[in-house]
């Protein structure tokens, strides 16, 4: 018999009032309530045609980059508990 769990992510985009800086953040909540968030940024170089989507597209990724690299700290520290032995996780 399988289990099924439910983890939600949402991502909040702003722009500064710059409009060259954008900003997400990627916040996860997981079936037991507990939450994680890591922040991405993007930069729109001054000679760069204006194209919002590519800076959301950017800032989110880097932003789920991070999530992702947090997750993989947790699984470490995780096994390193249960097992009592240090963890050799490949990111």
């Amino acid at each position: 018999m399988s289990t099924m769990r439910r983890w939600v992510v949402d991502i909040v985009i702003d722009e500064e009032n710059d409009e060259r800086t954008t900003r997400a953040e990627a916040r996860l909540r997981t079936h037991a309530d507990e939450q994680i968030s890591a922040r991405g940024t993007a930069y729109r170089h001054p000679n760069d045609q204006e194209v919002p989507q590519i800076g959301d597209e950017l800032a989110a990724a880097r932003a789920l980059s991070e999530l992702s690299h947090q997750l993989v700290l947790a699984a470490a520290e995780d096994i390193e508990q249960v097992t009592h032995r240090p963890s050799h996780l490949r990111g």
